[in-house]
C-alpha cells in the first residue's frame, strides 16, 4: 500500500468541498422528476477529469427524447494499474427532487458547510461515492503512483428511476466492459459505522393501480360509482400480502417482504364531485425466492374482490419491476478485499447484509458479476437537509485505495 497516496487523501478536505459544491449546483434531475437529466453535471465532471490529467475517458449516451440534449450521459474513466484487472467504482450522477423546500434550512442546490458536515441535495446520494473515486484517481495521477489493479470509475445516469438510461444501457451496449476477474464496488448504500456490506437485494415491484368508477355530483352519489371508496378498500386489502408471502430471511432488515401503498394521484379538484378515477401505487420489496409474477397474481385477486363489491374497473401497470438476483457470495474476492480494507481504514468489523433495494448492483448481478455495495454514510438519502461527512468522503477514498493495493487471495 502506498502511504504517499494515503497522505495525499488526508490533505483533500478543500477538494471535497469544491467537488461537492460544483456538483450540488448542477441539479441532475431525471425528466420524470421534471428535470433535464445529468448532462450539465456530467460535462462538469468530464472537464474536471481532463483538467486533472485523467485522460482515459469515454462517454456512453443513452438516447432519451424527453431531455433537450436528446441523451443521458454516463462517464467511464480509468487510471491504469500494473494489470488490466480493474477495481470498478460505480457512482450515479442523478439526484432526487428536493421535496418541500420549507423543510430545508438552506438552499438545497447551494452547498452549506458546517464543520465536518456538508449539506445539499445529492451530497450523500450519490456524490460522496463520486468524490471518493475522483480523489483516488487524482492521487494516483498527481503522485505518479501505479496501483496493483486498474482503477475504473463509472459515473452513471438514471439510477434513481430504474437505470434504463444508465447502467442498464451501458451493460447492453458494452457487455465486454466488465471482465470475469474484475472487482466491482457500488458505494451507494451503507450505515453510520461503515460495517454493512450489501450482498443481496430484494425484488422491487412498483405497481400502478387505476380504479375506474363513474363520476357524478356529490349530492347524488347513487348515480355514480365512487372510485375513491373502491381504491381505499383496495389499499386496505394490500396488507393481506404480508400473510401470503410470509417467509423471513435474517440477512435482510426488515427480514420480511414488504407491501406498502405509497403515492396517490389527485382525482377531482372540487369537494362536491364523486370521483370516477383514482390512481394509487404500491411499493413491493420482495425477498429472493418469490417471483414477481406471483405477487402480481395475488394483487389482482385482491382487486377482483374490490371489483365484485364496488362495480369498478381496475387496471394494473408496472411502474418498475426488478426481479432479485443471486446474492454475491460472502467469500467472493470483492467482498473479502473490501472487508480487509474497511477493517484497516475504519477499524470496524463489517457484516454482509441484504437490503430492500435497489442499487445498480442488481443489473450487474443479473450478468453474473459479484458486486459489493458499501459506504460509510450518515445515512440520510432523499430527506430534507441531506448531509454528508467530509471525513467519510476521504475515508471511503482510503478504502478504495487500500483495495487497489491488496494482492492477497
Amino acid at each position: 500500500m502506498s502511504e504517499k497516496l494515503l497522505d495525499f487523501l488526508d490533505d483533500q478536505h478543500d477538494l471535497v468541498i469544491e467537488l461537492q459544491k460544483e456538483m450540488t449546483a448542477r441539479p441532475a434531475l431525471c425528466p420524470s422528476s421534471g428535470g433535464q437529466g445529468e448532462k450539465d453535471k456530467a460535462d462538469y465532471l468530464r472537464g474536471w477529469l481532463e483538467a486533472n490529467n485523467i485522460t482515459d475517458i469515454e462517454e456512453v449516451r443513452a438516447p432519451d427524447s424527453r431531455v433537450d440534449c436528446g441523451y443521458r450521459p454516463t462517464i467511464i474513466t480509468r487510471v491504469p494499474g500494473k494489470t488490466e484487472k480493474t477495481l470498478w467504482i460505480i457512482g450515479h450522477t442523478d439526484v432526487v427532487p428536493t421535496g418541500d423546500l420549507d423543510l430545508w434550512e438552506s438552499d438545497p442546490w447551494t452547498l452549506r458547510v458546517e464543520g465536518d458536515y456538508i449539506y445539499g441535495r445529492g451530497v450523500e446520494d450519490n456524490q460522496q461515492a463520486i468524490v471518493s473515486g475522483l480523489l483516488v484517481a487524482k492521487g494516483l495521477v498527481d503522485n505518479t503512483i501505479t496501483p496493483e489493479y486498474t482503477l475504473g470509475l463509472i459515473l452513471t445516469a438514471d439510477e434513481e428511476t430504474g437505470s434504463k438510461y444508465g447502467l442498464e444501457y451501458v451493460v447492453e451496449e458494452r457487455p465486454e466492459l466488465f471482465k470475469k476477474d474484475d472487482l466491482i464496488l457500488v458505494p451507494d448504500i451503507g450505515d453510520a459505522d461503515g460495517t454493512m456490506i450489501e450482498v443481496a437485494e430484494k425484488s422491487i415491484l412498483w405497481e400502478k393501480i387505476s380504479v375506474t368508477g363513474k363520476q357524478c355530483h356529490g349530492s347524488t352519489p347513487c348515480e355514480g360509482i365512487n372510485s375513491l371508496e373502491a381504491a381505499s378498500a383496495f389499499i386496505l386489502k394490500i396488507k393481506k400480502l404480508h400473510e401470503i408471502f410470509d417467509r423471513k430471511d435474517d440477512l435482510f432488515d426488515p427480514p420480511i417482504s414488504t407491501f406498502t401503498p405509497t403515492k396517490k394521484e389527485a382525482n377531482v379538484p372540487n369537494i362536491n364531485t364523486v370521483p370516477g378515477l383514482d390512481v394509487f401505487y404500491v411499493d413491493c420489496r420482495v425477498l429472493p425466492g418469490y417471483e414477481l409474477a406471483d405477487i402480481r397474481k395475488e394483487i389482482k385477486k385482491l382487486g377482483d374482490e374490490v371489483v365484485a363489491e364496488y362495480g369498478v374497473e381496475i387496471t394494473y401497470e408496472d411502474h418498475q419491476a426488478n426481479q432479485s438476483t443471486t446474492q454475491t457470495p460472502v467469500d467472493s474476492e470483492v467482498v473479502t478485499k473490501l472487508d480487509r480494507a474497511i477493517k484497516k481504514v475504519y477499524n470496524v468489523t463489517p457484516q454482509p447484509k441484504g437490503v430492500g433495494g435497489g442499487t445498480v448492483a442488481a443489473h450487474l448481478r443479473d450478468e453474473g458479476h459479484p458486486v459489493a455495495c458499501w459506504s460509510k454514510l450518515v445515512p440520510n438519502a432523499h430527506v430534507p437537509n441531506e448531509k454528508s461527512r467530509i471525513s467519510c468522503n476521504i475515508g471511503d477514498a482510503k478504502v478504495i485505495a487500500t483495495m487497489l493495493f491488496d494482492t492477497a487471495d
